[in-house]
């Protein structure tokens, strides 16, 4: 029973941890943008501030997936990273030139970058054990950052960005409270092996399911690195921007449980290809529009892109990554899709937009997101063709 009781509570806790890491990515994503452009800095500067933070989460990333599975701890991790998050963001906010700036939010992203896939790496670990579904758990992420978006939004609106450090420094210290509760789902598991690593990379299949990972998550990060400025380019408020975010995330929520019951009915290939066709139809809508109002509803199609998007990455990796690989594992999927996509997105989305607006950047996503499609139209069929040959013989 007490064993029992002690699962129901870190379960608790790990919700919790997981909606507060969230809020901090609400702020991080979507009034970052608004605060440095409140603080002066043009879009270009904007973009190459974005920029850093994937190129850091490159290495970072992998840096602390294999301390963390070197070590068999995700916890003490976790404690690191969030303290480190803290004394840094302190930094970025007094800072006051850009170059100055652009090595404090280095610094920032060193720590904040690699907590999303540590969180999904306890997340996974923690369901093998209880039989939870991973969906029970992110959709709490979804509600964080709604929360943020919204509830943030409106506090921006009413006492102005200059209020965004405060939100920041809040947000990092609840979950640095909650982490120290949380039990460490690695103490005595299995140490891992670098030769087994470098199997992993070395897979033919899986390096071609990432690089067609970045082509449609370069398309996705424009949207999340340039949504708030193309808005405010169309006349909305902070409030709206936030409202915009908010639509997102709750869309999230019911699509993560849908597939948590319904989704092993559907291969991953298919369905990454269904949220491609979404993706180019969602940014093709967003190049179209001139009043801010109709984004809030073309943000809904988050959730048939993004929630089926990262659900199927997700179980695609729990199936081909053993589990003393895990945080090694979902680092180098964070670096796909979050740093190696974010670099390019930002530094590349920066320039397009600056040259020639915000539509053009949309239009450039819609592509990109049609790119990525056709390989995974191409490797479903490849894959077909296998199974035909395998089957002839």
């Amino acid at each position: 029973m007490n064993a029992h009781k002690h699962s129901q509570t870190n379960d608790l806790l790990l919700r919790m941890f997981t909606f507060s890491f969230f809020m901090t990515m609400g702020i991080v994503v979507t009034f970052f943008p608004l605060y440095f452009d409140y603080k002066g800095y043009s879009k270009i500067q904007i973009g190459l501030l974005y920029a850093i933070g994937p190129l850091i989460g490159i290495a970072t990333n992998l840096l602390w997936g294999i301390l963390s599975d070197r070590f068999q701890t995700v916890k003490k991790i976790m404690v690191i990273l969030l303290i480190g998050q803290l004394v840094t963001a302190v930094l970025v906010f007094t800072a006051g030139w850009f170059a100055l700036l652009y090595v404090c939010l280095a610094a920032f992203f060193f720590f904040q970058q690699p907590v999303n896939s540590l969180n999904d790496s306890q997340v996974m670990l923690n369901i093998r054990t209880n039989g939870k579904s991973y969906a029970s758990f992110r959709a709490w992420g979804s509600i964080g950052f709604a929360f943020s978006a919204g509830v943030f939004g409106v506090l921006l609106r009413v006492y102005g960005t200059g209020l965004t450090p405060m939100l920041c420094f809040i947000t990092i210290s609840c979950s640095l409270i909650i982490v120290l509760l949380l039990k460490d789902v690695r103490e005595g598991g299995k140490k891992m092996a670098f030769s087994g690593m470098v199997n992993i990379i070395r897979n033919k299949r899986f390096l071609w399911f990432l690089g067609l990972i970045v082509i449609m998550s370069v398309s996705h990060r424009c949207n999340d690195g340039f949504l708030a400025l193309y808005m405010r380019q169309l006349g909305a408020s902070d409030s709206m921007i936030g409202y915009a975010w908010m639509a997102s995330a709750l869309s999230e929520i019911p699509i993560f449980f849908f597939l948590s019951k319904h989704g092993h009915r559907f291969k991953e290939i298919p369905l990454l290809i269904f949220a491609g066709v979404i993706y180019t139809i969602r940014f093709i809508f967003m190049g179209h529009i001139h009043n801010p109002n109709w984004i809030l509803g073309v943000q809904l199609l988050h959730s048939l892109t993004f929630g089926i998007f990262l659900f199927t990455a997700n179980r695609y990796l729990s199936q081909i990554i053993p589990d003393e690989y895990r945080s090694s594992g979902q680092a180098i999927f964070a670096v796909a899709w979050s740093s190696v996509a974010g670099l390019i997105s930002g530094m590349l989305g920066g320039w397009i937009f600056d040259l020639a607006g915000g539509a053009t950047l949309y239009t450039f996503a819609a592509v990109l997101s049609i790119v990525s499609t056709l390989g995974f139209v191409a490797t479903h069929v490849f894959q077909i063709d296998e199974k035909l040959a395998g089957t002839s013989r």
